[in-house]
């Protein structure tokens, strides 16, 4: 998870609710592995998970085969749960501790997949920080997809405001540099049974500027 509030808050959070006790824990991550697979991409692609915190989603990656998997988190500790679970294996990603806003890819990726991170950014600022590194760190004809509450969903997550999106304004949000691919909206059930509903879009990065 990320951004709009300081980096003490989702340490915090790591550090005193378990999987079970947060509302963005899903045990498999279908929906965000069949935008991954429907890209076809070579087991070697570069894939990045942006907020991934301790999501299962690395587990089944590794498990496909794909071999060069990085997942970015504000928490340190979120990391340090999933790096604990996969035990050796998760010596085979890259775990970056950082911001999204601040982020600095060294080189472009070839996925970008971020679940319920884009829509903790609440300011215009803060939405042009994401999509200038977006554009960065997205290879050409690289592919984003993008998970966020949408405009049924909740207004807040964690105790933190959210933004939430249509498939429109989230594709004006990529306009510039991304072709929006499909969008999908589905029920995410919650540990605690309650509803939340997502909207998720993959799009294709199309020019350099």
């Amino acid at each position: 998870m990320e951004m709009n509030a300081p980096k003490k808050h989702w340490e915090t959070i790591y550090q005193t609710k378990q999987a079970v006790e947060v509302s963005w824990t899903q045990e498999i991550p279908v929906t965000s592995l069949d935008f991954i697979r429907q890209a076809q991409l070579p087991k070697s692609a570069r894939i990045i998970d942006i907020g991934g915190g301790d999501s299962k989603l690395v587990d089944f990656l590794l498990d496909e085969g794909y071999e060069d998997i990085s997942v970015l988190d504000i928490s340190e500790v979120a990391l340090n749960r999933a790096k604990q679970r996969l035990g050796e294996r998760g010596d085979r990603v890259e775990w970056i501790v950082s911001d999204i806003t601040t982020y600095a890819p060294i080189q472009p990726f070839n996925f970008w997949h971020d679940r319920a991170a884009f829509h903790f950014l609440t300011t215009a600022e803060q939405i042009n920080r994401y999509m200038t590194t977006a554009r960065v760190g997205v290879s050409p004809n690289g592919y984003v997809t993008i998970g966020t509450f949408s405009e049924t969903g909740p207004e807040k997550c964690s105790g933190l405001p959210i933004r939430r999106y249509s498939e429109q304004t989230l594709t004006d949000e990529l306009a510039r540099g991304f072709r929006k691919l499909r969008c999908i909206t589905e029920d995410h059930i919650t540990p605690f049974d309650t509803n939340q509903n997502f909207l998720f879009c993959s799009f294709q990065r199309v020019h350099q500027n």
